[in-house]
Protein backbone atom coordinates (compact mmCIF):
# COMPACT_ATOMS: atom_id res chain seq x y z
CA UNK A 1 0.00 0.00 0.00
CA UNK A 2 1.25 3.46 -0.86
CA UNK A 3 -0.05 4.97 2.38
CA UNK A 4 0.49 3.73 5.90
CA UNK A 5 -2.34 3.14 8.34
CA UNK A 6 -2.40 4.76 11.79
CA UNK A 7 -1.77 2.53 14.78
CA UNK A 8 -4.68 0.22 15.64
CA UNK A 9 -5.98 -0.07 12.07
CA UNK A 10 -4.63 -3.53 11.24
CA UNK A 11 -7.78 -5.52 12.19
CA UNK A 12 -9.73 -3.36 9.74
CA UNK A 13 -7.12 -3.80 7.02
CA UNK A 14 -7.41 -7.56 7.51
CA UNK A 15 -11.20 -7.36 7.21
CA UNK A 16 -10.91 -5.64 3.86
CA UNK A 17 -8.21 -7.94 2.52
CA UNK A 18 -10.30 -10.98 3.34
CA UNK A 19 -13.64 -9.74 2.03
CA UNK A 20 -12.97 -6.89 -0.36
CA UNK A 21 -14.77 -4.59 2.09
CA UNK A 22 -16.13 -4.51 5.61
CA UNK A 23 -18.40 -7.19 7.03
CA UNK A 24 -21.17 -4.63 7.58
CA UNK A 25 -21.11 -3.35 3.99
CA UNK A 26 -20.50 -6.58 2.06
CA UNK A 27 -23.02 -8.75 3.91
CA UNK A 28 -25.98 -9.45 1.53
CA UNK A 29 -28.48 -10.29 4.29
CA UNK A 30 -31.78 -8.44 4.36
CA UNK A 31 -31.13 -7.37 7.96
CA UNK A 32 -27.87 -5.68 6.98
CA UNK A 33 -29.51 -3.85 4.09
CA UNK A 34 -32.35 -2.63 6.31
CA UNK A 35 -29.95 -1.46 9.03
CA UNK A 36 -27.62 0.36 6.65
CA UNK A 37 -30.50 1.98 4.77
CA UNK A 38 -31.90 3.28 8.05
CA UNK A 39 -28.50 4.71 9.02
CA UNK A 40 -28.27 6.59 5.74
CA UNK A 41 -31.80 7.94 6.18
CA UNK A 42 -30.97 9.13 9.69
CA UNK A 43 -27.80 10.92 8.61
CA UNK A 44 -29.41 12.57 5.61
CA UNK A 45 -32.37 13.54 7.79
CA UNK A 46 -30.21 15.31 10.37
CA UNK A 47 -27.52 16.71 8.11
CA UNK A 48 -28.41 18.67 4.98
CA UNK A 49 -25.69 17.72 2.48
CA UNK A 50 -27.07 18.97 -0.83
CA UNK A 51 -24.93 21.74 -2.25
CA UNK A 52 -22.67 21.80 0.80
CA UNK A 53 -19.08 20.75 1.52
CA UNK A 54 -19.09 17.48 3.47
CA UNK A 55 -16.56 15.05 4.91
CA UNK A 56 -17.14 11.44 5.95
CA UNK A 57 -14.79 10.71 8.86
CA UNK A 58 -14.12 7.02 9.36
CA UNK A 59 -15.48 6.34 5.88
CA UNK A 60 -14.25 2.73 5.76
CA UNK A 61 -14.48 1.12 2.33
CA UNK A 62 -16.45 4.09 0.95
CA UNK A 63 -19.82 2.34 0.69
CA UNK A 64 -21.71 5.01 2.62
CA UNK A 65 -19.60 7.87 1.24
CA UNK A 66 -20.55 6.92 -2.29
CA UNK A 67 -24.20 6.77 -1.30
CA UNK A 68 -24.02 10.27 0.18
CA UNK A 69 -22.51 11.54 -3.07
CA UNK A 70 -25.06 9.80 -5.29
CA UNK A 71 -28.10 10.57 -3.12
CA UNK A 72 -27.50 13.99 -1.57
CA UNK A 73 -25.20 15.63 -4.14
CA UNK A 74 -22.97 17.76 -1.90
CA UNK A 75 -20.90 20.42 -3.65
CA UNK A 76 -17.73 18.63 -2.47
CA UNK A 77 -17.15 15.42 -0.54
CA UNK A 78 -14.12 13.94 1.20
CA UNK A 79 -13.64 10.67 3.05
CA UNK A 80 -10.99 9.71 5.59
CA UNK A 81 -10.21 6.40 7.26
CA UNK A 82 -7.34 4.86 9.17
CA UNK A 83 -7.37 1.59 7.22
CA UNK A 84 -5.32 2.06 4.05
CA UNK A 85 -6.77 -1.13 2.54
CA UNK A 86 -10.27 0.27 2.97
CA UNK A 87 -9.31 3.53 1.27
CA UNK A 88 -7.91 1.55 -1.66
CA UNK A 89 -11.30 -0.13 -2.06
CA UNK A 90 -13.08 3.22 -1.71
CA UNK A 91 -10.95 4.78 -4.45
CA UNK A 92 -11.67 1.88 -6.79
CA UNK A 93 -15.45 2.40 -6.76
CA UNK A 94 -17.14 3.72 -9.91
CA UNK A 95 -17.45 7.49 -9.64
CA UNK A 96 -15.04 7.66 -6.70
CA UNK A 97 -12.72 10.05 -8.55
CA UNK A 98 -15.10 12.86 -7.55
CA UNK A 99 -14.52 12.13 -3.84
CA UNK A 100 -11.30 13.05 -2.03
CA UNK A 101 -10.44 9.82 -0.17
CA UNK A 102 -7.51 9.97 2.25
CA UNK A 103 -5.81 7.76 4.84
CA UNK A 104 -5.55 9.37 8.25
CA UNK A 105 -6.65 9.56 11.85
CA UNK A 106 -9.87 11.24 12.96
CA UNK A 107 -8.11 12.80 15.96
CA UNK A 108 -5.66 14.76 13.75
CA UNK A 109 -7.41 15.80 10.54
CA UNK A 110 -5.40 17.11 7.56
CA UNK A 111 -7.75 20.02 6.77
CA UNK A 112 -7.81 23.64 8.03
CA UNK A 113 -10.45 25.12 10.30
CA UNK A 114 -13.85 25.43 8.64
CA UNK A 115 -12.89 23.48 5.53
CA UNK A 116 -16.35 21.84 5.44
CA UNK A 117 -19.94 22.66 6.22
CA UNK A 118 -20.86 19.20 7.55
CA UNK A 119 -18.80 16.38 9.06
CA UNK A 120 -20.19 12.85 9.37
CA UNK A 121 -19.00 10.56 12.15
CA UNK A 122 -20.71 7.27 11.37
CA UNK A 123 -19.83 4.44 13.73
CA UNK A 124 -16.22 5.53 14.17
CA UNK A 125 -15.82 6.97 17.68
CA UNK A 126 -16.03 3.58 19.40
CA UNK A 127 -12.99 2.50 17.36
CA UNK A 128 -10.77 5.51 18.08
CA UNK A 129 -8.13 5.84 20.78
CA UNK A 130 -9.32 9.34 21.71
CA UNK A 131 -12.99 9.81 20.77
CA UNK A 132 -13.21 13.19 22.47
CA UNK A 133 -10.38 14.49 20.29
CA UNK A 134 -12.14 13.12 17.21
CA UNK A 135 -15.30 15.04 18.10
CA UNK A 136 -13.24 18.19 18.62
CA UNK A 137 -11.49 17.75 15.27
CA UNK A 138 -14.81 17.22 13.49
CA UNK A 139 -16.17 20.45 14.97
CA UNK A 140 -12.95 22.24 14.06
CA UNK A 141 -13.13 21.44 10.34
CA UNK A 142 -16.93 21.71 10.08
CA UNK A 143 -19.49 23.90 11.79
CA UNK A 144 -21.97 21.03 11.90
CA UNK A 145 -21.47 17.37 12.84
CA UNK A 146 -23.83 14.43 12.40
CA UNK A 147 -22.85 11.39 14.45
CA UNK A 148 -24.10 7.80 14.69
CA UNK A 149 -22.76 5.60 17.47
CA UNK A 150 -23.76 2.25 19.03
CA UNK A 151 -26.19 2.80 21.88
CA UNK A 152 -24.14 2.66 25.06
CA UNK A 153 -27.25 2.06 27.17
CA UNK A 154 -28.07 -1.24 25.41
CA UNK A 155 -27.48 -4.27 27.66
CA UNK A 156 -27.35 -6.53 24.58
CA UNK A 157 -24.51 -4.47 23.14
CA UNK A 158 -22.58 -4.58 26.40
CA UNK A 159 -22.75 -8.40 26.33
CA UNK A 160 -21.51 -8.46 22.73
CA UNK A 161 -18.61 -6.16 23.57
CA UNK A 162 -17.54 -8.52 26.32
CA UNK A 163 -17.99 -11.90 24.62
CA UNK A 164 -18.22 -11.51 20.83
CA UNK A 165 -14.91 -12.44 19.12
CA UNK A 166 -15.46 -9.75 16.46
CA UNK A 167 -16.17 -7.01 19.00
CA UNK A 168 -13.20 -8.07 21.11
CA UNK A 169 -10.80 -8.25 18.15
CA UNK A 170 -11.79 -4.72 17.11
CA UNK A 171 -11.71 -3.41 20.69
CA UNK A 172 -15.25 -2.07 20.39
CA UNK A 173 -16.82 -0.22 23.29
CA UNK A 174 -19.94 1.91 23.29
CA UNK A 175 -20.56 5.23 25.03
CA UNK A 176 -23.58 6.70 26.75
CA UNK A 177 -25.43 9.60 25.15
CA UNK A 178 -24.38 11.71 28.13
CA UNK A 179 -20.71 11.02 27.43
CA UNK A 180 -21.07 11.88 23.75
CA UNK A 181 -22.85 15.13 24.60
CA UNK A 182 -20.10 16.00 27.08
CA UNK A 183 -17.44 15.62 24.40
CA UNK A 184 -19.41 17.97 22.16
CA UNK A 185 -19.62 20.61 24.90
CA UNK A 186 -15.91 20.25 25.72
CA UNK A 187 -15.15 20.83 22.03
CA UNK A 188 -17.10 24.08 22.03
CA UNK A 189 -20.30 22.77 20.49
CA UNK A 190 -23.85 21.89 21.42
CA UNK A 191 -26.24 19.11 20.46
CA UNK A 192 -29.28 20.45 18.61
CA UNK A 193 -31.07 17.19 17.78
CA UNK A 194 -30.77 13.63 19.04
CA UNK A 195 -32.57 10.29 18.94
CA UNK A 196 -32.26 6.56 19.54
CA UNK A 197 -32.98 4.47 16.46
CA UNK A 198 -32.79 1.14 14.60
CA UNK A 199 -34.32 -2.04 15.93
CA UNK A 200 -33.15 -4.38 13.16
CA UNK A 201 -29.71 -5.88 13.96
CA UNK A 202 -27.13 -6.30 11.20
CA UNK A 203 -27.19 -10.08 11.37
CA UNK A 204 -30.46 -11.94 11.83
CA UNK A 205 -32.78 -14.20 9.77
CA UNK A 206 -34.87 -12.52 7.09
CA UNK A 207 -38.21 -13.33 8.75
CA UNK A 208 -37.10 -11.75 12.02
CA UNK A 209 -35.69 -8.72 10.17
CA UNK A 210 -39.05 -8.13 8.46
CA UNK A 211 -40.91 -8.39 11.77
CA UNK A 212 -38.55 -6.03 13.57
CA UNK A 213 -38.68 -3.54 10.72
CA UNK A 214 -42.47 -3.55 10.93
CA UNK A 215 -42.49 -2.55 14.60
CA UNK A 216 -39.35 -0.38 14.46
CA UNK A 217 -41.19 2.97 13.98
CA UNK A 218 -43.35 2.27 17.04
CA UNK A 219 -40.39 1.26 19.21
CA UNK A 220 -38.46 4.37 18.16
CA UNK A 221 -41.30 6.47 19.62
CA UNK A 222 -41.40 4.76 23.05
CA UNK A 223 -39.33 6.95 25.42
CA UNK A 224 -37.98 4.40 27.90
CA UNK A 225 -37.94 1.35 25.65
CA UNK A 226 -35.98 3.03 22.87
CA UNK A 227 -33.23 4.09 25.27
CA UNK A 228 -32.33 0.49 26.10
CA UNK A 229 -33.57 -1.56 23.15
CA UNK A 230 -32.50 0.36 20.05
CA UNK A 231 -29.13 -0.10 18.37
CA UNK A 232 -27.78 3.41 17.86
CA UNK A 233 -27.74 6.92 19.24
CA UNK A 234 -27.76 9.65 16.59
CA UNK A 235 -27.18 13.36 17.10
CA UNK A 236 -26.55 16.60 15.26
CA UNK A 237 -24.19 19.12 16.85
CA UNK A 238 -23.06 22.60 15.85
CA UNK A 239 -20.01 24.63 16.78
CA UNK A 240 -20.88 27.61 18.95
CA UNK A 241 -19.58 30.90 17.51
CA UNK A 242 -16.63 32.44 19.26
Amino acid sequence: MSESSPAGSEPFNEDVRGRGGYVYTTNPRLSSRLATDRQVDLILGLGRLHGRRAVDLGCGDGTFTQRYWDTARPSALAGLDGAAAAIEVARSRPGASQIDFRVGSTDALPWPDGAFDVAILQGVLHHTADPGASVAEALRVAGEVVCVEPNGYSPVLKVLERFSPYHRAHEERSFSAATLRRWVVEAGGRVTDERFAILVPYFCPDALARLLKLVEPMVERLPVVRRYLLAVYVFRAVRDPG
